[in-house]
């Protein structure tokens, strides 16, 4: 971050630029300096609705790094733990980011400049037993997307569904720059002018070769390899606390979801998987899990 401030306090040119500043933050390990190690009481802290002491489904990643910073079956108290320290190394990340919005703001170029925040997904820490990532929950695949600077509302939010890639061809058009053809996002900046635009109507989920995913943005379906389905209501169930899979009234909805799955992956050249296209189209046998 000093380096980047440096930059904008020794720019001598009035030329156009772009920097791209990543940080660490908020990935582990959770090195911070002492104030925001300290900023929050564990014993304050509540544990999230859908904590977990173990994560009722194989998801193919339960005993990799991230899952093992914990103990098993998760401890109510360590988890607090791991929450204050994760908040700790948030508010350290906002506090660098406002430095830099300061210094743009000292120079003059702040209200002429584009900001872009977006986030690494998020980790679980105890929610559905898990710690890390690597999964299709809301909590680790819903990231942080913020855009700031001319042209775009001011204090506003927006429920379309975007990718991450989508970032590029939207600051080209914010820019009055051509997006290349070879470029596969989809500009967001008709949903940032029009709350009623979707960009998409379906998203693509996927971690490594165990589970694949749909959402429209009310249902998602996750399939995982070991054989499990789930099914999610996100409006009624932002938590993803109960699977509606054994629900015969959410037969269709399965159906649907399962369909566009298959149809993505093609779109995707998703090769990855090694049981392949026939085993998603294949899932009439549904193992489910209910989550408490």
């Amino acid at each position: 971050m000093d380096a980047s401030i440096r930059f904008f306090e020794n720019r001598e040119s009035d030329d156009p630029f772009f920097m791209y500043l990543s940080l660490m933050a908020p990935h582990d390990p959770r090195t911070m300096p002492e104030k925001f190690l300290k900023m929050y009481d564990p014993e304050k802290i509540d544990l999230p609705e859908n904590f977990s002491e173990e994560h009722a489904i194989d998801t193919g990643a339960l005993q990799i790094r991230d899952e093992l910073l914990a103990e098993h079956p998760r401890n109510p108290d360590e988890i607090k733990r791991h929450i204050a320290e994760y908040y700790g190394m948030i508010s350290h990340l906002d506090d660098e980011i406002g430095r830099l919005i300061k210094v743009l703001d000292s120079v003059g170029e702040l209200e002429n400049t584009i900001v872009v925040f977006a986030g690494d997904n998020g980790l679980a820490v105890g929610q559905h037993g898990l710690m890390g990532k690597q999964n299709l929950y809301e909590h680790s695949v819903r990231v942080p997307l913020i855009f700031s600077g001319p042209g775009i509302p001011r204090g506003e939010r927006r429920n379309s569904l975007a990718y991450l890639l989508d970032i590029f061809p939207t600051v080209c058009e914010l820019s009055g720059i051509d997006i290349p053809e070879s470029v596969e996002g989809k500009s967001l900046l008709q949903c940032i002018k029009d709350s009623d635009t979707q960009v998409r109507d379906y998203m693509y989920l996927a971690y490594a070769e165990s589970i694949r995913g749909s959402s429209d943005g009310k249902h998602k379906l996750i399939e995982y390899a070991c054989g499990e389905t789930q099914l999610f209501d996100l409006v009624s169930d932002p938590l993803e606390r109960n699977s509606l899979t054994r629900l015969d009234s959410c037969k269709a909805d399965i159906s649907r979801m399962r369909k566009k799955l298959v149809e993505m992956a093609q779109d995707w050249d998703d090769e990855q998987h090694p049981k392949g296209k026939e085993f998603w189209e294949q899932r009439d046998d549904l193992k489910t899990v209910a989550l408490s």
